[in-house]
């Protein structure tokens, strides 16, 4: 089966538009010895609003781990999961459908996360520092707060139903915390779902960053974005 196709426009509101709640990280381990995939990634970016309250939760052991060790990529880290498309007969989504965005900030660990749930298997992902986040498809830019920008893509995905309406739980725009300061949607498009990240350094360039896998009791796939703090 075909990925469904949305027009961008429309499927970066509608990501919006199904933000009703902050969710704050609770997936995850405390960093354990992990091998390191090549570095890579890329970002995007989204209006800020009400900055995300600070949150100290512990970080919850179990099946998380390491899929990219601490490091600045400097061309793109992907890591491949095998996808058999459609997911689930029709009439079900025929991709993996994000469900939920979350962002927590752990002192005591030195790192901030935003993680992304999905319904169905886990996607292939991308993250990688670039000079502007833009839009799938357009290529049209897409505004961060911060100095230092990461793309972080997801494929197969989609953050639509059958009607198009958004399919995620998502926090503000506006994260606040020492380093991570904001994300956006960047695109849902023809089976490709994007975002941006915006951080600020403390002495400007970039930050190490570490990527991170989990499945939560109710079958939830969660992809982790890690940034140090300082």
């Amino acid at each position: 089966m075909t990925p469904q196709r949305v027009p961008l426009l429309a499927s970066v509101v509608v990501l919006f538009a199904a933000a009703c709640t902050t969710a704050t990280d609770h997936d995850g381990a405390a960093p354990t010895t992990a091998t390191a995939p090549t570095p890579g990634a890329t970002a995007a970016t989204t209006p800020a609003t009400t900055p995300a309250a600070p949150t100290s939760d512990a970080l919850v052991e179990g099946s998380w781990r390491a899929t990219y060790g601490w490091a600045v990529p400097a061309t793109p880290a992907r890591v491949t999961h095998e996808v058999r498309v459609p997911v689930t007969p029709a009439p079900g989504e025929p991709l993996p459908v994000l469900v939920e965005v979350r962002v927590g900030d752990h002192p005591a660990e030195g790192f901030s996360r935003i993680s992304f749930a999905f319904r169905g298997p886990t996607p292939s992902y991308q993250v990688g520092y670039v000079p502007q986040v833009v839009t799938e498809g357009r290529g049209a830019p897409v505004e961060l707060p911060g100095t230092a920008y990461l793309s972080v893509r997801f494929d197969p995905a989609q953050a639509h139903d059958a009607r198009g309406a958004g399919t995620a739980d998502v926090p503000p725009s506006r994260i606040g915390y020492p380093t991570l300061r904001g994300w956006a949607a960047a695109g849902d498009f023809e089976g490709h779902l994007s975002f941006g990240l915006g951080l600020r350094p403390p002495a400007g360039g970039t930050l190490p960053v570490r990527l991170g896998e989990s499945t939560r009791p109710d079958g939830t796939h969660v992809v982790a974005v890690d940034v140090r703090r300082g």
